[in-house]
């Protein structure tokens, strides 16, 4: 995620912020130039404040007035809602004061998820846009009846759980399925996953080439999943995927995949904004010494780039998490199997596999 600042004062401000501490003024993101846009009331809407301002005029996403989204439109637009919460379709039951701040949570994880994706040029259609757009459901269990809400994918339609913003109950339930990690933002990441897998590869014209780096999708999927739950992980699973869950399905693999090269472009750019460097005193053959100076969003940038970075910026932060008693923030290994895996996803982002950089 990048690093803002605010407009009008040049302080240090984040993605989302809603005033500025230093100054007092409004603050909304503006996705298309992304940056922060300093703000002052002006009838009714708002007006750009600050030395780059150029008279132009915004108003805030419609959501906003639930505390749920700091995003921008132009003042003159005919959309209600951003780029982001044009996405939803179900929002939880605003009546209840406890599901607004669930829904706070899930919008603020989404947001960071569509933000990457639109820093990675990415196609991001709403279901009135294509048969198949991308759509959003947040729903919760019906307590009267004992129906669980599971998170899941539907030619575009995407159900995630309202529990999965609880932080008990997520804990929870990672605890009951043996997962090292689970967090709103990652369920994010990996169930957008399925969806750009339809878009990018079988849309995409690189179907061929997927199936020669992640495996027989034609699987019976149902069949696969019972199995993996039953059983358990493939044995080798740490030898050929990035997770045990990765193991069980070409598709969980290239989800959970697409979730980890999301994880990793988003945390390098914090990085790259903090202008952080890994230099270990003990490195002697360099081996976990990275300077994160280059965007990551780049054609140009490497998967080895990637993966040399992420290494040592993995490991120095795993260590910081160990240095104050908390769980490895990373609990995962790239081995070169992976790394292809990841590298597919960068050129399929990229456009070197298949029909270019978006699909229609």
């Amino acid at each position: 995620m990048k690093l803002f600042s605010c407009p009008s004062c040049s302080q240090v401000v984040f993605f989302e912020n809603v005033v500025c501490e230093r100054c007092n003024h409004a603050l909304g993101y503006e996705p298309r130039s992304n940056r922060m846009v300093a703000l002052e009331p002006d009838a009714g809407l708002w007006a750009e404040a600050g030395s780059h301002a150029r008279g132009r005029r915004w108003k805030y996403c419609h959501n906003q007035q639930f505390g749920v989204c700091n995003w921008l439109l132009d003042a003159e637009s005919d959309d209600g809602l951003c780029a982001a919460c044009r996405h939803n379709i179900t929002v939880p039951d605003l009546a209840d004061a406890r599901n607004v701040e669930l829904w706070r949570r899930m919008e603020a994880a989404k947001h960071r998820m569509i933000y990457t994706a639109m820093r990675l040029g990415l196609p991001l259609q709403t279901r009135e846009e294509h048969p198949e757009g991308l759509g959003f459901e947040f729903l919760s269990s019906d307590t009267a009846t004992g129906e669980n809400v599971m998170t899941g994918h539907d030619d575009g339609l995407i159900t995630i759980a309202l529990a999965e913003a609880d932080n008990a109950e997520r804990e929870k339930r990672r605890t009951a399925m043996g997962e090292p990690y689970r967090t709103l933002l990652g369920h994010f990441r990996h169930v957008v996953g399925h969806w750009y897998w339809d878009r990018l590869v079988r849309d995409g014209g690189a179907l061929d080439a997927c199936r020669a780096v992640f495996g027989n999708d034609e699987e019976d999927y149902g069949e696969a999943l019972k199995a993996h739950y039953a059983n358990g992980p493939r044995p080798d699973w740490q030898n050929f995927f990035v997770s045990s869950y990765a193991g069980s399905h070409a598709w969980e693999d290239f989800a959970e995949t697409w979730a980890h090269y999301f994880h990793i472009v988003d945390t390098l750019e914090t990085g790259n904004s903090w202008g952080v460097t890994v230099d270990p005193r003990v490195d002697g053959q360099g081996l976990l010494t990275t300077t994160i100076d280059f965007d990551v969003f780049a054609e140009q940038t490497t998967i080895q780039e990637v993966a040399d970075a992420w290494l040592a910026l993995s490991a120095a932060l795993n260590s910081f998490n160990r240095s104050m008693g908390h769980s490895d923030l990373y609990p995962f290994v790239l081995n070169e199997p992976v790394i292809g895996k990841l590298g597919f996803i960068h050129d399929r982002v990229h456009g070197r596999i298949g029909h270019g950089r978006r699909a229609a």
